[in-house]
């Protein structure tokens, strides 16, 4: 299964997957009266969500310490914020 993974039909596999979950996930929010907004995750964990600047790290470092604003946050949940924040903007005191 493993040397599966990196055939192009396996991508091609992985990629309509993907692809059909996204969809239920649209109909579904939909459903729910909610939206989907497509947003680019290009740097989402390199990119402060704090003060914006890029703060680049390999993929083993798990948190993001920035040293431009002095904010520490799990890599993971900085990625989220900034995620959330290109689709709806950053939360507004």
């Amino acid at each position: 299964m493993k040397g599966l993974a990196k055939t192009r039909l396996s991508k091609s596999i992985n990629d309509a997957g993907w692809g059909k979950f996204l969809t239920i996930l649209t109909v579904k929010a939909g459903n729910a009266g909610q939206k989907t907004i497509a947003v680019n995750p290009k740097n989402t964990s390199q990119d402060c969500s704090n003060c914006g600047e890029k703060v680049p790290k390999e993929l083993n470092i798990r948190t993001h310490c920035c040293p431009h604003c002095g904010i520490v946050i799990d890599r993971d949940w900085n990625a989220a914020i900034n995620i959330k924040n290109r689709a709806v903007g950053p939360r507004r005191p």
